[in-house]
Protein backbone atom coordinates (compact mmCIF):
# COMPACT_ATOMS: atom_id res chain seq x y z
CA UNK A 1 0.00 0.00 0.00
CA UNK A 2 1.49 3.65 -1.07
CA UNK A 3 0.97 6.44 1.18
CA UNK A 4 1.65 9.81 0.91
CA UNK A 5 2.90 12.61 3.25
CA UNK A 6 0.34 15.19 3.70
CA UNK A 7 0.68 18.24 1.53
CA UNK A 8 -1.08 22.19 1.75
CA UNK A 9 -3.17 22.62 -1.07
CA UNK A 10 -3.95 25.76 -0.44
CA UNK A 11 -6.06 28.36 1.72
CA UNK A 12 -9.31 30.05 1.85
CA UNK A 13 -9.77 33.54 2.24
CA UNK A 14 -12.18 34.47 5.06
CA UNK A 15 -12.19 37.34 7.45
CA UNK A 16 -12.25 35.28 10.80
CA UNK A 17 -11.61 31.22 10.16
CA UNK A 18 -8.46 30.18 8.73
CA UNK A 19 -9.49 27.32 6.27
CA UNK A 20 -6.41 25.15 4.93
CA UNK A 21 -7.34 22.66 2.58
CA UNK A 22 -4.69 19.56 2.81
CA UNK A 23 -4.35 16.35 0.52
CA UNK A 24 -3.20 13.23 1.67
CA UNK A 25 -3.56 9.75 0.49
CA UNK A 26 -6.39 10.86 -2.04
CA UNK A 27 -8.51 12.42 0.70
CA UNK A 28 -8.98 16.48 0.96
CA UNK A 29 -9.02 17.32 4.65
CA UNK A 30 -10.75 20.87 4.94
CA UNK A 31 -9.29 22.23 8.12
CA UNK A 32 -11.54 25.07 9.98
CA UNK A 33 -9.65 27.20 13.10
CA UNK A 34 -11.05 29.66 15.39
CA UNK A 35 -9.31 30.80 18.19
CA UNK A 36 -8.21 27.51 20.35
CA UNK A 37 -10.83 25.35 18.29
CA UNK A 38 -10.72 23.10 14.91
CA UNK A 39 -13.36 21.77 12.82
CA UNK A 40 -11.64 19.12 9.98
CA UNK A 41 -13.92 17.77 7.30
CA UNK A 42 -12.48 14.94 5.29
CA UNK A 43 -13.99 14.44 1.63
CA UNK A 44 -11.92 11.45 -1.15
CA UNK A 45 -10.62 12.82 -4.01
CA UNK A 46 -12.86 11.63 -7.40
CA UNK A 47 -14.35 13.06 -10.42
CA UNK A 48 -16.00 15.54 -8.81
CA UNK A 49 -13.38 16.92 -6.25
CA UNK A 50 -9.74 17.09 -7.64
CA UNK A 51 -8.40 20.60 -6.99
CA UNK A 52 -9.02 23.65 -5.04
CA UNK A 53 -11.60 25.54 -7.00
CA UNK A 54 -14.01 22.12 -6.21
CA UNK A 55 -13.68 22.64 -2.72
CA UNK A 56 -14.24 26.27 -2.61
CA UNK A 57 -17.14 25.47 -4.28
CA UNK A 58 -18.09 23.36 -1.52
CA UNK A 59 -17.53 26.02 1.11
CA UNK A 60 -20.87 28.15 0.62
CA UNK A 61 -22.41 30.66 2.61
CA UNK A 62 -24.28 28.41 4.29
CA UNK A 63 -22.05 25.69 5.36
CA UNK A 64 -19.79 28.95 6.94
CA UNK A 65 -22.53 30.11 9.04
CA UNK A 66 -23.14 26.38 10.34
CA UNK A 67 -19.57 26.09 10.92
CA UNK A 68 -19.57 29.50 12.92
CA UNK A 69 -22.77 28.04 14.64
CA UNK A 70 -20.85 25.00 15.62
CA UNK A 71 -17.69 26.58 17.15
CA UNK A 72 -20.03 29.11 18.94
CA UNK A 73 -21.10 25.71 20.65
CA UNK A 74 -18.31 24.24 21.01
CA UNK A 75 -16.92 27.15 22.90
CA UNK A 76 -19.79 27.14 25.22
CA UNK A 77 -19.60 23.29 25.90
CA UNK A 78 -16.01 23.70 26.74
CA UNK A 79 -16.21 26.98 28.74
CA UNK A 80 -19.64 25.00 30.91
CA UNK A 81 -16.62 22.11 31.64
CA UNK A 82 -13.95 24.65 32.39
CA UNK A 83 -15.94 25.84 35.02
CA UNK A 84 -17.74 22.92 36.25
CA UNK A 85 -14.63 21.13 36.83
CA UNK A 86 -11.96 23.81 37.59
CA UNK A 87 -13.72 26.90 39.35
CA UNK A 88 -13.53 26.43 43.42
Amino acid sequence: MYFCAMRIVGEIAHPIIKITVLLMNMKYSIKMELGMMEQTFKIRESDYVSKLTDIERIIDPVFLDDCIKRFEEMNENFNQTLHRNLSS
